[in-house]
């Protein structure tokens, strides 16, 4: 018997190292024992022996390395011995990888994909806490809880390093644990949920903007279940408030009955109306609206946030037909803390007069919602938002949209455009007619901030512009 020793559960480096070595020595899988770190292994074994340096090389398909990468991290501990298995069969039959109905193959390949789910859960399922004090220099440190079901926790580190770079935060599992400073990412070992915070400020802010779009009527159980197994339901804030909220779904229901009744019996129709709009399930948008502008005021979901001088959220009527997004806040909008009130914001409200548009009746964002400025003596120039910021700040967006759920959005200039169809698309090819997205129907037109810049023909500009927002106008009158 060999012994092969790695470091650690998902050591590629240490497995492709012995598996070669072993590979060159002809050594069948029956005769080798994979242990990981410190575990018991084998008193009988042979450490592995290395090949001679002049031995012979040889290469294998790069889909098997990737293969490879993903299987070590799986939970099975067969997997290297299986993975040892097919290599083995690539020496002599380098086209093993393309037989698709090989059950060693297939077996590996659904180990993969599981291995595959769980990075993706472990991105969409961790929860931070902000902890005061809890860092090393007395500050705030973020500190999450996971439990995953293979060993991917480093696989994963550097996707919340880039993510969270400007934050120090912790990340506990009952394997092993991170730690991020800001500079350098530590290991420690394994915890328990104990050691993690139950919740924080920012969390009671989320769940009550969770509760007021809550709608009981379109929970589906089962595709809930297929997409967040019950597992990580006790990790997060939200879904601990699901079960209540579906009892108290028929209370709700009933208490809205008998109201519109009373309304109606002393002949307010129109009250009655509204009452039973405010009652029902996900019906209160102010209360959410306003959860969600509180949240958003202490984001850190990209580095912008270092720049501006505050979070600057769209504002308008809740039921609006019409739901405009421009490019970011600029100078004037990063002071006020509102968007569309500079120069730009002035050509806007113009234009909509012009188109037969009251914009008491729209409602404004921004893709982007802090401003991002280059400063040039005492002056701040706009700058810009690249794609990662604008990608960053889609999720305030889509919230926006999944609470007023406008008819027509329209995206003014590129970067707007950019949030909304989620790739880059040109004005030209765009322009002046309707977009299926998932979003709803949505127009393009240009930036206002464009026609401040133009030279040549900025009259006929202007004119296209106005004819782009009254087409709209009349098309959101036609949804009505």
């Amino acid at each position: 018997m060999r012994t092969a020793f790695l470091a650690h559960q998902e050591d590629f480096e240490g497995w492709r190292d012995a598996a070669r070595s072993l590979a060159l020595s002809r050594v069948p899988p029956s005769e080798i024992h994979w242990q990981v770190g410190d575990a018991p292994h084998d008193l009988f074994a042979d450490e592995a022996v290395l090949a001679s340096d002049d031995g012979p090389a040889f290469s294998v398909p790069r889909p098997f390395i990737e293969l490879a990468r993903s299987v070590v991290c799986h939970s099975d501990p067969e997997r290297f011995a299986l993975l040892y298995t097919l290599l083995l069969r690539l020496r002599a039959h380098p086209g093993a990888m393309e037989d698709a109905a090989d059950p060693l193959l297939q077996r590996l390949e659904s180990m993969a994909k599981a291995v595959c789910r769980d990075i993706h859960k472990m991105r969409a399922f961790l929860r931070f806490r902000e902890v005061e004090g809890a860092d090393e220099a007395g500050g705030t440190r973020y500190v999450a809880w996971f439990e995953p079901e293979h060993h991917i926790v480093r696989a994963n580190a550097g996707f919340f390093v880039r993510r969270f770079a400007s934050m120090r935060w912790s990340i506990l599992t009952p394997e092993l644990s991170l730690h991020w400073d800001g500079e350098t990412l530590k290991e420690g070992p394994g915890a328990t949920r104990a050691d993690a915070p139950s919740g924080d400020q920012v969390e009671e802010v989320w769940k009550t903007y969770y509760a007021s779009i809550f709608n009981p009527a379109r929970v589906k159980v089962g595709a809930m279940l297929k997409e967040m197994p019950k597992k990580y339901w006790k990790n997060m804030p939200e879904t601990a408030l699901v079960g209540q909220l579906i009892a108290g779904a028929q209370a709700r229901e009933a208490e809205m009955v008998e109201r519109s009744r009373a309304k109606m019996a002393e002949g307010g129709l129109a009250e009655a109306v509204a009452a039973e709009k405010r009652l029902q399930p996900g019906g209160n948008a102010l209360a959410a609206w306003e959860a969600l502008v509180a949240e958003a005021r202490s984001c850190t979901r990209c580095d912008l946030y270092k720049c501006g001088t505050q979070t600057v959220f769209g504002e308008g009527p809740l039921d609006a037909r019409l739901l405009f997004v421009g490019e970011q806040p600029g100078d004037q909008e990063d002071l006020a803390g509102r968007p569309f009130v500079g120069p730009a914001g002035g050509v806007f409200d113009k234009a909509l007069a012009d188109a037969g548009v009251d914009r008491a009746a729209t409602y404004v964002t921004n893709a982007v919602k802090h401003f991002k400025f280059e400063r040039r003596g005492k002056r701040r120039i706009h700058s810009k938002p690249d794609g990662p910021e604008i990608t960053a700040c889609r999720w305030w967006l889509e919230q926006e949209l999944a609470l007023i759920r406008p008819p027509i959005t329209v995206a003014l200039g590129a970067t707007a455009a950019r949030s909304l169809f989620g790739k880059a698309v040109t004005i030209s090819a765009t322009r002046g007619k309707p977009h299926a997205l998932e979003a709803g129907e949505t127009w393009v037109t240009v930036h206002p901030s464009f026609l401040l810049r133009v030279r040549d023909n900025r009259e006929e500009e202007y004119a296209r512009f106005v004819e782009d927002l009254h087409a709209i106008g009349e098309r959101a009158k036609a949804l009505a």
